[in-house]
């Protein structure tokens, strides 16, 4: 069985419908959910590919605000020196740029949250996996931290008007996604009703974000679902090749 190691930093954004995209696509998939208690293998030895998610923590907090953290930062760098397949989503892409050499800070435009796009850059349409995604495909977004600078060595992938750094990758095998494809409706309802600072940045009220939002996700399954399946394919190559 083909392995992923999922690590769920906050129980506000398990993987919801990106879980169910990758096991339809043949992973086995370890979940560990860090604000449940469960601990965090010391290293990806076993594994054929990480997914981190996101959450309310900030990649800026330290060891002692956010002590749950300090294993996700070091399985991040062990992916990175492998070029294991990774896929990193939102507070995990603010957390795969400080350890790869990147930066984060708070948002200097604000928060950025409900439904919106982001349009692809040119070293997409080369990546086997970004590559047949549509010019601009709909996402959702929910950050109050921004990525300033990408990793050393990082591939810019997607951008928009908002925030520059949506998606990037390192090396061959790790992406990262500022912005969230694993939402159901309900996650979203969630975080508009327990976030009033993200929604005060917002032009919308609750019940227009969360139904703008809603409205979106078949098409954000209709693009993403098949991306997850590429990402998937990278994942049993490479226990292919560990065989």
């Amino acid at each position: 069985m083909t392995r992923l190691l999922v690590v769920v930093p906050s129980e506000t954004d398990p993987p919801a419908r990106l879980g169910e995209w990758l096991r339809a696509a043949g992973l086995d998939l370890d979940e560990r959910h860090l604000k449940l208690g469960e601990q965090l293998p010391g290293t990806l030895d076993g594994y054929d590919g990480l997914l981190v998610l996101g959450g309310p923590q900030s990649s800026m907090d330290d060891d002692e605000t956010s002590p749950e953290l300090v294993g996700v930062r070091e399985l991040l760098r062990q992916a990175v020196a492998a070029d294991l397949p990774t896929l990193a989503v939102c507070l995990g892409a603010q957390l795969l740029a400080g350890v790869g050499g990147g930066r984060t800070r708070v948002g200097v435009d604000g928060p950025e949250v409900g439904a919106t796009l982001v349009a692809k850059r040119d070293a997409a349409d080369r990546d086997p996996v970004f590559g047949p995604l549509p010019l601009s495909p709909d996402v959702i977004q929910w950050h109050h931290d921004e990525i300033s600078e990408l990793p050393t060595g990082a591939t810019l992938l997607a951008s928009n008007p908002h925030y520059p750094h949506q998606a990037y990758r390192v090396g061959s095998h790790v992406y990262a996604l500022q912005f969230h494809i694993e939402t159901t409706p309900e996650m979203v309802r969630a975080w508009a009703e327990s976030d009033p600072v993200g929604m005060a940045a917002s032009p919308l009220d609750v019940e227009t974000l969360c139904a703008r939002a809603t409205a979106a996700h078949d098409d954000i399954a209709e693009v993403w679902q098949p991306f997850a399946g590429r990402f998937a394919d990278l994942v049993r190559a490479r226990a292919g090749a560990s065989a």
